[in-house]
């Protein structure tokens, strides 16, 4: 009985190690294709004078710093990451903040974007991003650490086909209007998403405050 007892322990600590090390490599996959994605649709963005693309861009360099948030943690126990997962909450609302910045100032100044820039740059990020959701899909409930990572993906897309959409229709009216309102649809949905990841990351942290002091220190060292 010890022994099927032990040889239980040890499938589990194995199958935890395993889980553990493809959610580093799947973080590890998509931080680097949101860090080049950054730097490619903030230049192109500038470039091409799109507020969209710029708040797309800011939305891949959000991301970038959340999956480098969730690769820090993800052999942590669940408090560590509810408290990454609120640190990934902060990060998702102060871009949207500097989004909304953006979307006055082109209030202010309108400027109408290349359509070209738009259309090929928000297509290479949809597609890119679709990489992302596709091979965050499948971690999308083992925490909540790895949900808010996927929430992040899904917002992605969103925000991609967005932009896409705000091409087509600046091409149509030839005005910097669409282009401006998406600017305004991505910092919404940083700010719901925002709201979202806090709000789990808060029960979380609820939760397991609510445990004994001991059980409380094991949750918190991941032991």
């Amino acid at each position: 009985m010890i022994e099927t007892m032990d040889d239980c322990c040890i499938d589990k600590t194995c199958a935890i190690d395993r889980l553990r090390e493809r959610q580093t490599t799947t973080l590890r996959l998509v931080l680097l294709v949101n860090a080049a994605m950054f730097v490619v649709e903030l230049v192109s963005g500038l470039l091409a004078g799109s507020v969209a693309l710029l708040a797309d861009s800011l939305d891949m360099l959000g991301d970038a710093l959340v999956y480098g948030f969730s690769l820090c943690v993800v052999a942590r126990g669940p408090v560590w990451k509810a408290r990454a997962a609120v640190a990934k909450a902060a990060v998702i609302g102060l871009f949207g903040v500097l989004v909304l910045g953006q979307v006055v100032y082109k209030l202010l100044y309108p400027q109408l974007p290349t359509v070209e820039a738009m259309g090929a740059v928000g297509a290479l990020a949809l597609a890119a991003n679709g990489v992302c959701f596709a091979v965050l899909w499948r971690h999308r409930a083992e925490d909540i650490n790895m949900r808010s990572v996927w929430l992040c993906s899904r917002n992605d897309l969103i925000a991609n086909i967005a932009v896409l959409l705000a091409a087509l229709a600046v091409w149509v009216t030839l005005s910097p209007w669409p282009d401006i309102a998406v600017g305004a649809l991505i910092c919404a949905v940083f700010l719901r998403s925002a709201f979202l990841v806090a709000r789990e990351a808060r029960a979380e942290l609820g939760l397991n405050h609510a445990q004994p002091p001991a059980e409380r220190e094991r949750l918190v060292s991941g032991v």
